[in-house]
């Protein structure tokens, strides 16, 4: 059915293509192209289910988008059978015209906020206008309609940290003891305890330094006997100058700094302690097993207030510890420890204590896959692993110790379907009875009720339109469909459904999962040049799983001529340790072996796409990879767009470039630089930069530039005053196309003027 509907669609794009201008890379195309987001966006898609929200057990409400507006829709579960009830919106919006001396219309009422009371379910509340509302029976034909109260404006005075600016853990509050009675806080640098009223004052330590200080994250013990914190050796920072040439406030130009810490810089070190409050004692303990640190979580203690725990991440990211101290003799013992000879993915850091702290649910990828084990906390090992098999967990849910169940997440537990598909699951602290709760082939968002007895789902695939129903956890099987898209309106418009293609890769077996895009005039008559939009990288995977009805990176750009694909590579996440591992040390390789295998094979299947015209593009990791295709396989890559790229990882931010490329800063930082291998241009290239972008140095492209420059290579380079972390916003996407048309159609682009 998939590949008749498919066909059809496809059949339907013929069809109208001989109505159209048959030009590639014409004004005809780019007005097509800029009008494309106006025709296909998420409005023009109907019915479909979102805002899902459960209240209690029984009760739950939606909304969808129709023709004539928003729609809300409350439903009850009675019997085993359920009540799905539109509230009244044109009553709605004529009973608050008239309380507002506004003339609100139908199609412009969107409620926010919007909740059943559960203490009546034929009560609704919502906020409009910053005025809280009420519905009583708003599925009658006369609702009535109350304004309520106005919308609390809250005010957070306080200085938000930019996310590269690291806390130093100075400004915390007192901290009250459990008996209320006394105050713990820092002074002076070091820790002290008072009566609440500030008397009796005294300090428990007299080490503290500016340049060894304690955090004033401070915790009081169950019993209130002990306090425990960390002594901290601050690092010297490292600063980002940026320069804001055309500022709309002023008419000189403005400085701004920030802090940014690059791979190999000094860290600061952290040491818990613990102090005993009678005694008047700390209790400092060896730092033999957190003495590397990149980063350490914690203290927190454990529930008698007998030990603290806290959480060691090594500088390299090859071990991660879960420690103990005991709160008496300042001994350490290691708890859980990861190992691994390139990186541990912390990123996926989950865990969660069990049978009051006497076990541990823990995820890990030390079998290759990444997967839920069950902890003996006081004996230090493995009693079960729960989870097994050549699939990923992907997310913990809900841990219900009671029923002795996990619900959660995975991908790639179906073989006959795509690997990255989401589906939910529950399984037993046994590691038995695993249980698909989502079997339709998609990718599942759902909404569990609070006793996790019903859910709601919503499904959909890149080529398949959402579906959203009601089912039971008992019985997934059987469902009751709240809503199904509607997407004839795009239909109707020319709209081009992706293709989900799947090819081996680099070894000839592992399959690479991506996405095609032709244009709406589409013609397999035509040669197209192909356009890969890239961004890689094992913090995640990247190609879209779900539907989108307008994909900003690639509907637009197939409009002016060219067929736009997206794949996840080896060296991204979700298919196993060892496939993520490929980029370690070598973020370079980007996948790079296994896209060009993949596009080959896409075009042996479809002919008019055009092998001997591939360009690439992306924006920050794609920036650098983009670059990295044309210095590195200009003999399949011949024109490259990168905006913002980290293009050597030794300017870039230290979080994701030690993850990946490892410390201490070597040699494989330097073959993975677009900077030290900038004089192998022989591909045109265009390479973009917001002079303010706060998570890129934008020094990292000025740097290729200047490389550039330097070895006698053509190329352009397109500084935006102002411009932030971006692929370009609006003036770089024209460049981008003109870039494209020029280079990969050989054509001169039509002039600004005419397709404004």
């Amino acid at each position: 059915m998939k590949n008749f509907i498919f066909a059809s669609w496809l059949l339907l794009g013929v069809f109208i293509s001989s109505a159209v201008c048959r030009a590639q890379g014409t004004a005809e195309d780019y007005k097509r192209a800029y009008s494309a987001y106006g025709k296909f966006h998420s409005g023009n898609v109907y019915d479909q289910a979102s805002e899902i929200r459960w209240y209690g057990n029984q009760t739950f409400s939606y909304a969808t988008h129709t023709p004539k507006g928003r729609a809300y829709f409350v439903g009850t579960l009675k019997d085993g059978k359920t009540d799905i009830r539109a509230v009244n919106m044109d009553s709605i919006a004529s009973a608050i015209s008239v309380q507002m001396k506004q003339n609100i219309t139908r199609s412009h009422l969107r409620l926010e906020h919007v909740y059943c009371d559960t203490s009546n379910p034929t009560t609704l509340r919502f906020v409009f206008r910053n005025f809280h509302w009420s519905v009583e029976e708003s599925c009658s034909n006369t609702p009535i309609v109350k304004k309520e109260h106005a919308v609390e404006q809250k005010r957070n005075s306080r200085r938000q940290r930019h996310w590269m600016e690291v806390d130093d853990e100075k400004n915390g509050r007192p901290v009250p003891s459990p008996d209320g009675k006394h105050v713990a806080y820092i002074k002076n640098d070091n820790v002290y305890v008072s009566d609440v009223d500030g008397k009796n004052e005294r300090a428990l330590s007299n080490d503290g330094t500016p340049g060894n200080y304690y955090s004033s994250y401070l915790q009081w013990s169950a019993d209130g006997r002990k306090i425990c914190g960390n002594r901290i050796r601050p690092a010297e920072k490292r600063y980002v100058y940026y320069v804001e040439s055309a500022p709309r406030t002023q008419l000189q130009p403005i400085l701004h700094k920030q802090e940014y810490a690059k791979p190999g810089d000094e860290l600061r070190f952290k040491v818990p302690c613990v102090f005993d409050v009678d005694a008047g004692k700390t209790i400092t303990p060896s730092t033999e097993l957190f003495s590397h640190q990149y980063d350490l979580r914690g203290p927190r203690w454990n529930k008698e207030g007998t030990k603290v725990v806290f959480e060691y991440n090594q500088r390299g990211h090859q071990i991660y510890r879960v420690l103990e101290m005991d709160a008496t003799s300042g001994a350490i013992r290691t708890v859980i420890e990861e190992k691994s000879n390139t990186f541990v993915n912390y990123n996926r850091y989950f865990r969660h204590p069990l049978k009051d702290e006497r076990e541990m649910l823990w995820m890990s990828e030390r079998d290759n896959w990444n997967h839920l084990y069950l902890y003996d906390w006081e004996k230090a090992k493995v009693v079960k692993q729960i989870t097994r098999g050549e699939w990923v967990v992907r997310r913990v849910v809900k841990v219900d110790e009671t029923k002795g169940k996990i619900y959660f997440t995975a991908s790639g537990v179906n073989p006959n379907e795509d690997p990255y598909l989401i589906h939910y699951y529950s399984i037993g602290l046994d590691g038995k009875n695993m249980k698909c709760l989502t079997p339709e082939n998609g990718n599942h968002d759902v909404q569990f009720n609070e006793d996790f007895t019903y859910l709601i789902d919503t499904y959909s695939r890149a080529d398949q339109a959402p579906v959203t129903v009601l089912r039971s956890v008992e019985n997934p099987e059987e469902t009751q469909i709240i809503s199904c898209a509607d997407i004839s309106r795009l239909v109707e418009q020319g709209w081009q459904m992706p293709e989900v293609f799947a090819a081996p890769g680099r070894d000839g077996k592992t399959m690479m999962w991506g996405l095609i895009q032709r244009p709406t005039n589409f013609d397999p008559n035509r040669s197209y040049p192909i356009i890969e939009y890239i961004y890689a990288g094992p913090g995640d995977a990247y190609t879209p799983k779900s539907f989108l009805s307008y994909n900003h990176n690639m509907t637009a750009l197939a409009e002016l001529g060219f067929i736009v694909v997206q794949l996840d590579a080896m060296g991204t996440s979700y298919r196993g340790k060892k496939f993520e591992d490929v980029c370690y040390k070598n973020l370079k390789d980007a996948g790079f072996p296994d896209r060009m295998e993949w596009m080959r094979a896409a075009a042996a299947k479809y002919p008019y796409m055009d092998l001997n015209n591939v360009g690439i593009y992306g924006a920050s990791a794609g920036g650098q990879e983009s670059t990295a295709a044309v210095l590195f396989h200009p003999e399949f890559y011949k024109a490259a767009y990168s905006s913002c790229g980290c293009h050597d990882n030794r300017m870039d931010k230290i979080w994701w470039n030690e993850q990946w490329m490892g410390y201490p800063v070597d040699s494989s930082y330097i073959a993975s630089s677009n900077v030290e291998n900038a004089h192998k241009l022989t591909r045109p290239l265009m390479l973009v930069v917001g002079e303010m972008d706060d998570n890129v140095d934008p020094a990292s492209t000025m740097q290729v530039a200047a490389a550039l420059i330097r070895a006698g290579k053509d190329f352009e380079l397109v500084v935006l005053p102002g411009g932030k972390h971006t692929m370009g916003d609006a003036f770089g996407e024209h460049k981008r196309y003109d870039f494209f048309v020029r280079h990969l159609m050989k054509k001169n682009p039509p002039a600004w003027d005419e397709v404004k």
